[in-house]
This record gives C-alpha cells, structure tokens and sequence, in this order.
C-alpha cells in the first residue's frame, strides 16, 4: 500500500507485540494512547490474538476514527522465536484489516523513532520513557512510550515525507 500521508482523519500509531503499545491522534486533533494486551486466554486456540486483535482495531476505528493512517514499529530483530511469531502474526493481521479498508500503513525502523524521540538510535526503554515524560505524558510502560514516539514522529516528519 502506498505510503501514509497525514489527512485530517486520525493516526494510529502501534508498537505490536502481546502488549501493544498504542497513540492515536483523533480528527479533533486529540491525542490519546495506552497498551492492550493480546496474551492468550486459558482455553484460546492459536488464532485468537489476532481475532482480538481484529476486533480491537475495529472498535478502535468505530469509535476513535475513522482511521485515516497506520503507523507501526518495523522490527528486524527479535529476542526470542515467541516475539518474532507473534509481531510476525500481529503485523500480517494489521496489514490485512488495513488493505480490507483501504488504510494506508507504514512500518517505521526502530532506530529511526529512537533517534527522532531521544536523539540516539539505540535509546534504552528508560530513555523512550523519559522522552514521553519529556512531552507532558505518563506511559505506563515503554511499548506506549514506543507508539508516542511513532505518532510524533509521523506528525512531525509526515511520515518521513519532510
């Protein structure tokens, strides 16, 4: 899909994972951001994240949106072959809800939204978080403070387009 570029709909920004960090820039131009959280249920069969997963986006574009553009934490490396399944599988799930609504998506490098949130490319979680705090915010962990970074460096760059 082509690259998103900044309209008067609101901006999703994510940092997938079990624990999704998430922003969003509505079309009133308020922001707002939070974690939820796709961790298999006690009798989930493998694919219920990502139906989770689809419902949340959904509500989320139903009640927040509509969602006019998609940015996401484009990892290249993981710790473990559980996180890479997992982003692997969130990520194929988001792509596929926004290609069903015609919502262009991008995925963003790690070190690119480091290096524009805190002004090194390999910035600790520590340092994400302190960047958010910096901006007048209270993540509750460092997958929000991942996913504000991304939605201010979408705004601020227009996604990579300034």
């Amino acid at each position: 899909m082509a690259t998103p570029t900044p309209t008067l709909g609101a901006f999703l920004a994510l940092d997938l994972g079990t624990t999704t960090g998430w922003a969003m820039r509505g079309h009133d131009g308020l922001i707002t951001s939070g974690t939820v959280s796709f961790r298999p249920r006690r009798f989930d069969g493998g694919g219920m994240r990502y139906l989770r997963f689809v419902n949340w986006l959904t509500e989320l574009d139903h009640l927040a949106g509509p969602i006019a553009t998609i940015w996401f934490e484009e990892v290249r490396r993981h710790a473990g072959t559980d996180a890479a399944h997992v982003y692997g599988g969130l990520m194929a799930t988001l792509t596929a809800w926004a290609e069903m609504r015609g919502v262009p998506y991008q995925g963003v490098p790690v070190g690119t939204i480091k290096k524009h949130a805190t002004g090194k490319g390999n910035a600790s979680k520590a340092m994400m978080i302190e960047a958010a705090q910096a901006r007048g915010y209270s993540p509750a962990d460092d997958n929000e403070a991942d996913a504000i970074a991304i939605l201010h460096w979408a705004m601020e760059t227009k996604g990579g387009m300034a």
